[in-house]
C-alpha cells in the first residue's frame, strides 16, 4: 500500500511541476538583443539575461552584419564576470527570429529599416567595444548588465496579464 501511495504522490508532484513549469515559460518576454556584429554587446546582453533573469527573460541575440564569431575579448569578460559563454554564436538578424520576439533592444546605434511596425523596440545606446582594450570591454559589459538588471526588474513588476506581450 505505501508504494501505490508513493506512486500516486509523484504522480500528483509531476503534474504540479509540469504546470507550473509551462506556466513559467508563459510568463517570459522573448528579447532579441540586437547590434552590429553580434559578437561584443548582443552576446554580452543575451549572457547576462540568461544568467540573472531567465526567470523572466528568454533572451536570443542577432547582428546587422554579424562577424560570425564571438570575439576573444568578449568571451573573457564574460568568464571572467561569472557569465557562461556557453550556446553563444554570432548570427544575422532574420525575420524568424523578429517574428519570435516579444522585444528587440537595439544596441547597434543604427535604426533596424526592416522591423514591422508591431515590433516593440527599446534603444539602448551602448558603445561598441570592438577592438578596444579590456577595461573597456568591462565597462560596456557593466553598462549592459546595469540595463538588463533594469529591465528584468520591470517585467518583474508588471502586473501578470501584460508579462507577456500577444503574438500574431
Amino acid at each position: 500500500m505505501p508504494s501505490a501511495f508513493i506512486f500516486v504522490l509523484l504522480f500528483h508532484w509531476q503534474s504540479l511541476a509540469s504546470r507550473y513549469n509551462s506556466n513559467v515559460s508563459e510568463i517570459k518576454k522573448r528579447v532579441l538583443f540586437v547590434c552590429i556584429g553580434n559578437s561584443c554587446r548582443s552576446p554580452m546582453a543575451e549572457a547576462i539575461a540568461r544568467h540573472h533573469a531567465s526567470d523572466v527573460i528568454a533572451p536570443s541575440s542577432a547582428g546587422l552584419a554579424p562577424l560570425g564569431y564571438i570575439v576573444g575579448p568578449t568571451s573573457d569578460t564574460l568568464i571572467a564576470n561569472g557569465y557562461s559563454v556557453e550556446g553563444l554564436s554570432s548570427k544575422r538578424l532574420s525575420g524568424d527570429a523578429i517574428d519570435h520576439s516579444d522585444l528587440v533592444v537595439n544596441l547597434s546605434g543604427y535604426p533596424i529599416d526592416c522591423l514591422p511596425e508591431s515590433v516593440k523596440v527599446e534603444e539602448w545606446r551602448v558603445d561598441d567595444p570592438y577592438g578596444t582594450d579590456a577595461a573597456t570591454y568591462q565597462r560596456i559589459l557593466e553598462d549592459i548588465e546595469g540595463r538588463v538588471l533594469t529591465l528584468a526588474a520591470r517585467f518583474r513588476s508588471q502586473p501578470e496579464r501584460e508579462k507577456r506581450a500577444p503574438h500574431a
